[in-house]
């Protein structure tokens, strides 16, 4: 259906795709796969026509095609969804999926013919949309969902879905592979770009392994291994599990009593009451929506005072009333979920990111409060080796990254700081099985170190193995406190859910 052939790509003096050939046979889910900065959405990106590529042929449907742009993609039956949605929030959703694929004036705009074709589109996939819904009021697994009614309503044939679990639940993912295998009954092909090796072997039919910008290996999923896999993409052997000695917690660093929070439509966080102790990492599970980020931005300082009360307690003191500078000066580090909403200026090179929310003090500043460029270069410098940000270069910008390397120097950025109480949202999402085994010895080491952790992810494997406690959220409320250790999944799964 698609063939890349000698591809290569270069931005600068930087080789994102070196001579890579991959075939995707029709009708099949074929996953590639690979470390971030390994050139996975970059070679997609060329066959949607977003960049176009310096030498190489491509074929579709055994034709040599020249994609110049998306819509050169769109008018063979190629769609793409990319890792982080393409959606207006204040439209509804059969508004975004027309948007760009209007015909005749905006008087002939016939709505009511497009919620019709759309809302049987969704029935027949089983998608469970509402075309006119607006797209602020769904959740992110069904914006994903509209971002694939969004492509098939252009009539693709050929799916290209990039990193498209980053943002689910594990029942939304069980949900979306469902939707996945109805398409490929269907007879859609398509390329799921990802670094989840269980989903890889659940959902795919064959796997493309990239690594250095280069294809090194094509497998067929039913022939392969989570650990032959993850070796072909380190290139070297991966542990696959965290290894971490028992948690000897000290003092409480942070404690809440009585806490409440003003959401959208009524209290995200309910009279909730718990600490979090030196020397431990506290988890909290919970279905996306459930209060999670509300909590971790109150304790940072992100949301105003007067949409909370209760008590907020850091090593003994009341902070309800501290900026979010002074709790960052005061020892809260804070790693946001969303990294290109609170974590990064996408613009700005990666110097200036690496000083963000210590600007202006020492290293980044001198004692007259002048930027020091010395010491701005040796602390970016130390967090590009340190955290293994690729490429290694502070002149790129932060959006020139991919996903998970942006992830890496958010999170150097803030254990650089030493900070006796992490906020950490979502750490590895978006990030490559070497960078998930980095991330989380580096956690593991500092809560050793004496930090006090609160860690909240929607994978549940992770939020387990490395929380020393576990505490479940539904909507608002702790419904339970269990020991990771011991609880099972489908023990924790019914606590988030309130299943019998």
């Amino acid at each position: 259906m698609l063939e890349l052939k000698n591809i290569t790509k270069t931005f600068g003096d930087v080789v994102a795709n070196d001579n890579v050939s991959i075939k995707v046979e029709p009708g099949t889910i074929h996953a590639i796969v690979g470390e971030n900065g390994a050139g996975k959405s970059t070679i997609m990106r060329i066959a949607y026509g977003f960049y176009g590529e310096d030498s190489g042929e491509i074929f579709f449907d055994e034709k040599p095609v020249k994609i110049d742009n998306p819509h050169d993609a769109i008018d063979l039956g190629i769609g793409m969804v990319h890792q982080h949605f393409m959606l207006v929030d204040t439209m509804t959703v059969a508004e975004n999926i027309i948007l760009g694929a209007e015909t005749g004036s905006v008087v002939n705009l016939d709505l009511d013919k497009a919620n019709e074709d759309i809302s049987a589109l969704s029935n027949e996939l089983k998608l469970g949309i509402n075309p006119k819904a607006y797209i602020e009021d769904l959740s992110v697994g069904q914006q994903q969902r509209v971002e694939l009614l969004k492509a098939l309503y252009r009539n693709a044939e050929f799916l290209i879905l990039d990193e498209p679990t980053a943002v689910l639940t594990p029942q939304e993912v069980e949900d979306f592979f469902a939707i996945l295998r109805r398409m490929k009954s269907q007879g859609k092909t398509i390329v799921i770009i990802t670094h989840k090796l269980e989903e890889v072997l659940a959902i795919s039919d064959e796997v493309t392994v990239m690594r250095d910008g280069k294809s090194v290996g094509f497998v067929e999923t039913s022939k392969t291994s989570k650990e032959e896999l993850a070796k072909m993409i380190v290139g070297r052997e991966v542990l696959l599990r965290v290894e971490k000695t028992d948690a000897q917690p000290k003092e409480p660093v942070l404690a809440m009593y009585d806490y409440k929070i003003k959401g959208k439509h009524g209290l995200a966080i309910d009279n909730i009451t718990f600490d979090v102790h030196a020397g431990e990492i506290v988890g909290i599970a919970g279905v996306e929506g459930n209060g999670q980020t509300e909590l971790i931005e109150a304790i940072a300082g992100l949301i105003p005072i007067q949409d909370q009360s209760g008590k907020i307690h850091f090593e003994g003191d009341d902070i309800s009333k501290l900026s979010a500078r002074k709790r960052k000066e005061i020892g809260i580090g804070h790693i946001p979920e969303d990294r290109h909403k609170r974590g990064l200026l996408l613009n700005s090179d990666l110097s200036e990111n690496s000083i963000l929310g210590v600007h202006y003090r020492p290293p980044a500043t001198s004692s007259l409060g002048i930027l020091d460029s010395a010491g701005i270069k040796e602390r970016v410098t130390e967090i590009i080796n340190d955290f293994d940000v690729r490429p290694p270069k502070p002149e790129l910008t932060a959006k020139s990254l991919s996903g998970g390397n942006q992830q890496k120097l958010i999170i150097g950025r803030e254990f650089e700081l030493n900070p006796k109480l992490l906020l950490v949202s979502q750490p590895t999402r978006g990030v490559d099985i070497g960078a998930i085994e980095f991330i989380h010895r580096k956690l593991i080491e500092l809560r050793d170190s004496g930090t006090a952790v609160l860690l909240v992810s929607a994978e549940l494997e992770e939020v387990t193995a490395l929380a020393d406690r576990l505490i479940v959220l539904r909507e608002g409320e702790i419904v339970g406190e269990v020991d990771p250790q011991k609880a099972t999944v489908e023990e924790i799964g019914l606590l988030m859910t309130g299943g019998d």
